[in-house]
């Protein structure tokens, strides 16, 4: 029979127990400790954040040098990501640079990467090949090691047609505006030679790397002079309303600037890169206006002044021929940015109808030039916002093409010729006028598109910013 333990022995072996107790539950394993220390979602290592970022740089930059908005390509950006697997990211895109940063959470350092936006070209058939690749990875018919090289090769490819097939393109534009603008068989073959002449010459300048700006100076110098030579020599019989050659010119020449994506960005919110294609657009206009007030000075000191033509009555066979020719000019234009073959039926049908729209609204309603243009375009503007949902052909076919006819090249020729002749308060109010037009179509646009086109995700974990802050009244997708 066991003694009984005395009181000191019992509370020994309680204190045993206690000990070898806490001793086995303190070198037992506990939950995992590093899940509680992270914040925000697990991500793959360096290698693959930093390729998929550069991809998705690649191809912001392939649409922001195309003239798209900020607004866009952003959120072209941060949808690339997340199907890439990086949903915690940030874009901050400037007027000529692109920023994206992959968050970690706070046990890993954010990846950020830059690339500059060095050139500013518009090529329709490398866009809509960018854009396939995107569709299918996002559709998940490819992954990222196999459209990378697919990206390399659509940016890296040639442009589908001769260069002299672009500057056709260019000439189609000017004689279709010419002879919308009055002009008849004469005239619309001057512009088309003339504004075949600037293109060349304005390829061969920018090769040896002339600036953008001096290349407008040639550009309207070019337009004015040329034109004043072939009438004083008598090539253009005195019925021939010589201004609309230089008019038709100066359309050219302005469709070139990026009024719509400025004026997108203004209204989405992004203000930086706003400003910046608003110097740019102010500057090359400048250049235009230098140019054109140059060549007039020339044509009153060899006695030749190119007055400005008149408006011409629309009639019902007039309204028609209208019409067509705003199909041949829009086609013109998708040719000149290298759109694909069978995009350019679709081009032709948004000028057609972008046209008709202004002409019928002006001519036979009365509600005025500027008004009937902001309301064409918003009908452009929506056929780009469903051209979007496709993916078909790209929708800046529509939106460019649509609205180039519209382009103010009478209103801003006849405000450089009063700026020349008559006085600097008349040619500034038609000036202005010229540049009320130029945001009907660029609000137009972006309203257009707006109503159409798809929504943009919200309550993302991807965010937008521009500059260093976020825009005052962000919108959706960031």
């Amino acid at each position: 029979m066991v003694d009984e333990l005395n009181p000191a022995e019992r509370l020994a072996n309680r204190l045993r127990a206690t000990l070898r107790r806490d001793a086995r539950k303190l070198l037992s394993p506990g939950p995992p400790t590093l899940p509680m220390l992270m914040v925000g979602p697990e991500v793959p290592d360096d290698a693959r954040v930093q390729e998929v970022l550069d991809f998705c740089m690649r191809v912001g930059e392939v649409q922001l040098s195309s003239g798209e908005s900020v607004a866009v390509v952003t959120d072209l950006m941060l949808r690339l990501a997340e199907a890439c697997g990086l949903p915690a990211v940030d874009v901050d895109i400037t007027f000529t640079s692109i920023t994206i940063c992959c968050h970690r959470g706070n046990v890993a350092s954010p990846v950020t990467s830059m690339r500059l936006v060095r050139y500013r070209t518009l090529d329709l058939t490398r866009l809509g090949a960018v854009d396939a690749v995107v569709e299918d990875l996002e559709a998940g018919r490819t992954d990222l090691r196999r459209a990378s090289p697919r990206l390399t090769e659509a940016i890296e490819r040639r442009h589908p047609y001769p260069r002299w097939t672009a500057t056709a393109g260019w000439g189609l534009l000017a004689g279709a505006v010419a002879v919308l603008l009055g002009g008849g068989a004469v005239t619309a073959v001057t512009a088309f030679l003339v504004t075949g002449a600037i293109d060349r010459v304005g390829r061969l300048l920018s090769r040896w790397g002339l600036p953008a700006f001096f290349l407008q100076v040639v550009g309207g110098l070019l337009a004015t002079t040329v034109t004043i030579g072939l009438f004083a020599t008598g090539v253009l019989p005195p019925g021939t309303r010589p201004s609309l050659v230089v008019a038709a010119s100066i359309t050219v020449l302005l469709s070139g600037l990026s009024v719509v994506g400025t004026v997108q960005d203004a209204i989405s919110g992004y203000y930086v890169t706003s400003a910046g294609r608003v110097a740019e657009v102010a500057l090359l206009s400048a250049g235009l206006l230098v140019g054109v007030v140059l060549g007039l000075k020339f044509g009153f000191t060899v006695g030749v002044a190119l007055d400005v033509a008149g408006t011409v009555s629309v009639s019902a066979g007039r309204f028609g021929l209208s019409v067509v020719l705003g199909a041949v000019g829009a086609a013109g234009y998708a040719l000149a940015g290298y759109a694909p073959l069978r995009s350019l039926a679709v081009a032709a049908m948004a000028g057609a109808i972008g046209w008709g729209v202004y002409s019928g609204l002006n001519s036979y309603v009365g509600i005025g030039a500027i008004a009937a243009t902001g309301i064409a375009a918003i009908v452009v503007g929506a056929g780009a916002g469903l051209l979007r949902r496709t993916s078909q052909v790209p929708s800046l076919v529509v939106t460019l093409a649509g609205i180039t006819p519209l382009l103010p090249g009478l209103t801003a020729y006849r405000g450089f010729y009063q700026l020349a002749v008559e006085g600097l308060s008349e040619g500034l109010a038609t000036v202005t006028l010229a540049l009320a037009t130029g945001l009907a179509l660029a609000a137009g646009v972006t309203f257009g598109e707006f109503v159409t086109g798809p929504r943009r995700r919200s309550g993302s974990a991807a965010t937008v910013t521009e500059g260093s802050s976020q825009p005052a009244n962000p919108p959706s997708g960031q």
